[in-house]
């Protein structure tokens, strides 16, 4: 006789260990308790009662706001830490993988004292972005992280189905949820929406339409778009399904998928492994693993009405670089050269060109700011 069985939902709660306390609240409540009573043992002789709680009931209330409290489903003590490693970061970083170098002595003496003082504080890092390439495949190499993948899902308007279809969407999302074996995350961003090519398209068709009537209505919906586009900040919701595959062995796990208490004994060793180098063959595996998981989506998903397009290497760029800088007003694309290119153009299309023509000065060389030189 088949027996229900109740699942909870909040299976990556942590274990609690008790008095509904979690081991890593009970070790900063246990570590708080014993440094007070210390402290209280060590100046009881000298320090009256009344004068060591006044000191010792505010540490004693921090540490209880930080191990008790909450934020959006985070622990105030993980939040504070995350903070400070905020805060102790550098806060400037650029792109230069072979290391910051130091200031040329020329621009160095031409700082005076007060900007000195003024940017003592800047201390620009390197930046380290956890992608290190993008394959022909459109797989993300994160180097010991392992492999990833970015496809983008069409949406499906659920609203307007009859409840018959909304059953079966659901129940098709769920046959997918359930031959999950492996991380998946769903991604829903926003961007700007861009529509000068939509209506430089309107305008320049518009004239060769059957119709003048056409013609009118193509030439107002065009109007009607760059009003839109100088009065309201348009935005467009883009669904990313993100598959990632490890390269490195991982750890036992329990029948819920987290991560069991035999994962405690393998913790070292597994970062040990982390360090080690891995060979072509290994993530040659990884990559094709990862191909077989998206051709599994977009088979099990496809009952579904979504449609599940990988990106290609160009399409991935653009969204990483759309990731990375998202309140930019270029529109990112893989077009844009990279930090470590040189760009040259036609004289013709350089603005100083034109500026050095009325000046006379267009056909000789020139120093910059940067003591960078140039001839036309």
């Amino acid at each position: 006789m088949s027996q229900m069985v109740r699942i909870p939902a909040d299976v990556d709660r942590e274990d609690r260990v008790l008095a509904s306390l979690t081991a890593r609240q009970l070790l900063i409540l246990a570590v708080t308790g014993l440094v007070l009573y210390g402290g209280w043992s060590v100046t009881r002789a000298f320090l009256p009662l009344p004068v060591f709680a006044v000191v010792a009931l505010p540490i004693g209330a921090t540490a209880a706001v930080l191990a008790l409290g909450q934020r959006d489903g985070l622990s105030l003590d993980r939040l504070a830490l995350a903070a400070l490693r905020q805060r102790v970061a550098p806060r400037y970083r650029v792109a230069a993988p072979e290391g910051i170098h130091p200031a040329p002595g020329w621009l160095v003496n031409r700082v005076t004292a007060g900007q000195q003082s003024e940017h003592a504080a800047i201390s620009p890092a390197a930046l380290r972005l956890p992608a290190e390439q993008i394959s022909e495949a459109g797989v993300i190499d994160l180097g010991s992280d392992g492999l990833a993948v970015v496809a983008v899902c069409s949406t499906v308007n659920f609203a307007l189905r009859t409840p018959a279809e909304q059953e079966g969407l659901v129940a098709a999302f769920g046959r997918y949820l359930h031959s999950l074996t492996a991380p998946v995350q769903i991604l829903i961003r926003a961007e700007r929406l861009d529509l000068s090519g939509q209506i430089a398209e309107l305008r320049q068709c518009a004239p060769g339409l059957p119709h003048p009537a056409l013609e009118h209505a193509a030439g107002e919906h065009a109007d009607y778009l760059h009003q839109l586009t100088g009065t309201t900040d348009l935005l467009r919701r883009q669904v990313l399904l993100v598959l990632r595959e490890p390269v490195h062995a991982t750890g036992p796990v329990d029948g819920l998928g987290g991560a069991s208490p035999l994962s405690a004994l393998t913790r070292r060793r597994a970062a040990n492994q982390q360090g080690e180098p891995v060979d072509h063959a290994t993530r040659r595996a990884a990559e094709a693993r990862l191909v077989r998981r998206l051709a599994e989506a977009s088979e099990l998903l496809s009952p579904a009405d979504i449609i599940v397009t990988p990106l290609d290497p160009g399409q991935a760029t653009a969204v990483l670089a759309a990731a990375c800088n998202p309140d930019s007003l270029i529109p990112p694309s893989s077009r844009l050269a990279g930090a470590d290119e040189v760009i040259t153009t036609a004289a013709s299309e350089e603005p100083w060109a034109e500026q050095g023509d009325e000046q006379g000065w267009a056909d000789e060389p020139w120093n910059d700011t940067h003591g960078r030189r140039r001839t036309t």
